[in-house]
């Protein structure tokens, strides 16, 4: 009994050995991560529980008083013809700037990589309309595509071409926009797929020359975008992100107009919302425009990561 006792008191000290150093490094693990957790509850899920409180309400902004409503701004909303214009000129805008946006950011890292001289030159110069700012940057494109005196117009006019009002046709307007955007976010797409191609190790190149594939073709199909894969998993939803979240451009430059050609989700919630001050409405577009995203965003990489190498 007293042998069997003293193993037990054994047994038990090393289990207490075992499962304190254990419990230490959860306490210290859930400590450190507590603040994180905090930061994102108070940032994210409690703000998003109150646009969801607001938008079933009536609530406008500044009132003292609100009413439970229901689904009515939903209804609403989807009988909207200002709102349907604006969905599908947001979901028009974002399929075709970031496929855009996406080749022509690899094309010209490809270029840039590729050559031996001012690679820090063309870095600057294609990164410069990520740095400027949103609403000068809008100015300056307001100035370039005036009807009479700007230099496009000017330059088509002497070329003996048509100079159309790119701003003001309502058939040309929400195209406008997309090239700004690309030209926008080009650069963003451009640095990110140079510093993926210095990840790429030099020695599945030889390997490659090796093999036969020594076309420069050969090497991009067999290496390079293979390699690229993540990269272009993260640029591609990165560009859908700010795609879906253009608004400076059609503030400052059409205000959603002429009509509503170049309408978008967020300036219609802008607008309803603090121009029009109803914050219960502009709080339904809101989760309706935040679970697009999310929705979108979640399918864009479950259906890029099956075709992505990470290895």
């Amino acid at each position: 009994m007293r042998l069997a006792s003293l193993s037990m008191a054994g047994l038990d000290l090393r289990a207490g050995s075992v499962l304190g150093p254990a419990r230490a490094e959860a306490v210290a693990g859930y400590g450190l991560a507590a603040p994180a957790f905090l930061l994102i509850v108070f940032l994210i899920f409690l703000p998003a529980f109150g646009v969801f409180v607001i938008a079933v309400t009536d609530w406008q902004f500044g009132a003292r008083s609100l009413s439970f409503v229901g689904a009515d701004n939903f209804v609403e909303m989807m009988d909207d013809a200002t709102f349907r214009a604006a969905m599908f000129n947001t979901l028009l805008y974002v399929a075709v700037t970031v496929p855009a946006t996406t080749m022509l950011g690899l094309g010209i890292a490809l270029l840039i990589e590729s050559g031996r001289s001012f690679r820090a030159f063309y870095r600057a110069a294609h990164f410069l309309p990520v740095m400027a700012t949103l609403a000068a940057m809008a100015i300056a494109w307001e100035a370039l595509l005036h009807p009479t005196i700007g230099l496009v117009n000017q330059l088509m006019g002497d070329l003996g071409l048509v100079r159309p009002n790119w701003l003001r046709d309502s058939a040309l307007v929400l195209p406008t926009l997309m090239v700004i955007g690309i030209w926008q976010n080009l650069g963003l797409a451009m640095v990110l797929f140079l510093a993926g191609l210095k990840g790429i190790p030099r020695d599945l190149y030889e390997a490659a020359d090796v093999d036969g594939a020594d076309g420069w073709l050969d090497r991009l199909t067999t290496v390079t975008l293979p390699m690229l894969g993540p990269v272009s998993m993260f640029v591609s939803i990165i560009m859908a992100l700010r795609a879906f979240e253009v608004f400076d451009t059609v503030r400052v430059l059409t205000q959603g107009g002429p009509g509503d050609a170049s309408e978008t989700l967020l300036h219609t919630l802008y607008v309803e919302s603090f121009e029009f001050l109803r914050t219960g409405y502009g709080a339904a577009v809101t989760l309706v425009f935040l679970t697009i995203v999310v929705v979108l965003t979640l399918v864009q990489a479950r259906v890029l990561d099956k075709r992505v190498h990470y290895t």
